[in-house]
């Protein structure tokens, strides 16, 4: 009886072993950017600028959108990312009439610098679809105040932000309320006519695949959007070689390059890695096999479900054993995990990135949080629903409450807290496919980069292994439940 409640505790210290294992180390630089293509694709020819100057570089890819940049740029998780002029002024620091000796100024106040701009802007724009604009005699952003019923798609972050939606709502006077929806998915939504209108970023290389009509800021709202990276100014003397590699790069991508090595990406499907080799005039980086990203993606994802399940199960087991015992305080427990239960996803992994920064941390943080109810609920419930007569019995023939609970209790109601803690493994490998958002990896890179790139096999490259392990997951705790589970038991719950 004591080898089977122990052997609770040795499967946490099995997960946290498992992940600890999986676990990178840091590299000496990181790049970040943000989740579209063009940030991808200029995180990845700084990275490759900085190996070329001799600085051992990682990029982490797509980690979200500008304040989850941002902030992890102040945190110190990344080192650099590439940032717009405009966005930095206008979203960032509030600073709208800035130029950028201000703004320089103002970034060195908070230990950060910015690099010379790459020369090329990328300002926000409206696009329709040619044909349907010129019927509606639409050429300026003016002009949508007299369609009402023109259906507006807006990608998420243009929607709140301050240079976005509200300020060009408020400068044009248009009545109509947009969707909000990721920018990748945007132009498939144009094609087929669920939505009339979308936010561009100039250089984008489905503005001419698409043959969109780019609507002229005719009020001239929209701020110059200088291509920049932003970086610390730690780097300077960590990393001296990087800094230049940065400033090297000015003057040297006008708008007609950056439209180009986008639509390589995009429309040619050809690796961000391999496009800014070429452009850098360096070795591309070997690619690895399918095998080889599914075996590390595998192991990134077994380190996020690992970690986080059994650090769950060291808290919730002892918290579900007190909600039994103390049945006030069990309610106040019940009802904390509830809530947490509760939070948005997403939401919750982002607010664990002021806490513990980007990267696997904070992802593993949101998935223990989500792996507590289950745990304390079944607990809970596997405790109190045995009978009393087994209870009292226990109590009769002198066993002292800690032996009761060892010998007595926790075998009785090893099924019930073993359901629980599959529940909540299972849950974690789908939820930890979000961890790929705030840089964790896991079977959500794959996921996010096909979604970005319209690549059915990439989204299947993830999800399917996502499946696979649920299902393995299962698999595995119903056999350890038939292991643990004494047989009188087993044949009871038969009858």
């Amino acid at each position: 009886m004591r080898r089977r409640a122990a052997a609770l505790i040795v499967l946490a210290a099995l997960c946290a072993l498992l992940a600890s294992t999986a676990m990178a180390a840091p590299a000496k630089v990181v790049v970040g950017s943000k989740n579209f293509t063009e940030a991808v694709v200029l995180g990845e020819i700084a990275a490759g600028a900085g190996r070329r100057a001799g600085v051992d570089v990682e990029h982490r890819r797509q980690l979200g959108g500008t304040r989850i940049l941002w902030r992890a740029l102040q945190q110190g998780s990344i080192d650099a990312y590439a940032e717009y002029t405009g966005t930095l002024a206008t979203e960032l620091l509030q600073l709208p009439d800035a130029d950028d000796a201000a703004l320089r100024r103002t970034l060195a106040q908070r230990g950060l610098a910015m690099s010379a701009p790459l020369g090329f802007d990328n300002t926000y724009a409206f696009g329709m679809r040619r044909q349907r604009a010129q019927a509606l005699g639409i050429a300026r952003v003016s002009d949508l105040a007299a369609h009402p019923s023109l259906k507006l798609g807006l990608s998420n972050e243009f929607v709140s932000r301050a240079d976005g939606w509200p300020g060009v709502r408020a400068a044009y006077r248009l009545p109509q309320t947009p969707t909000g929806l990721d920018h990748d998915l945007a132009y498939r939504a144009l094609d087929s006519g669920a939505i009339d209108i979308t936010d561009l970023y100039s250089t984008d290389a489905e503005i001419p695949a698409h043959d969109l009509l780019v609507l002229q800021d005719d009020r001239h709202y929209f701020p110059r959007y200088a291509a920049v990276f932003l970086y610390r100014n730690d780097l300077a003397q960590r990393a001296p070689q990087f800094v230049q590699a940065l400033q090297d790069l000015g003057g040297r991508i006008d708008a007609a390059t950056m439209q180009r090595l986008n639509a390589d990406a995009e429309l040619h499907k050809r690796a961000e890695s391999a496009i800014a080799a070429q452009w850098l005039g360096i070795a591309a980086p070997a690619q690895d096999s399918r095998l080889a990203r599914l075996l590390q993606r595998t192991r990134e994802h077994l380190a996020l479900v690992g970690l986080s399940l059994g650090l769950a199960l060291l808290v919730a087991l002892p918290l579900g054993i007190v909600a039994a015992y103390r049945p006030r305080l069990g309610q106040v427990l019940l009802s904390l995990t509830g809530v947490l239960q509760t939070l948005p996803s997403l939401a919750v992994f982002v607010f664990m990135i002021p806490l513990f920064g980007i990267g696997a941390k904070p992802a593993i943080a949101a998935l223990f949080l989500y792996s507590l109810l289950p745990i304390v609920r079944n607990t809970h419930a596997g405790l109190t629903n045995i009978a009393r007569e087994l209870r009292e019995t226990a109590a009769a023939i002198g066993l002292p409450p800690g032996t009761r609970l060892w010998r007595i209790e926790l075998p009785l109601a090893l099924r019930t807290i073993l359901a629980g803690i599959k529940t909540a493994a299972v849950i974690n490998v789908g939820t930890a496919t979000l961890g790929a958002l705030i840089g964790a990896g896991g079977y959500g890179q794959p996921i996010l980069t096909g979604i970005r790139l319209d690549d059915i096999g990439l989204i299947l490259e993830g999800a399917v292994p996502a499946a696979v392990l649920a299902l393995l997951v299962q698999a595995l705790f119903e056999g350890l439940e038939r292991w643990l589970t004494p047989r009188g038991l087993r044949l009871a719950a038969r009858r």
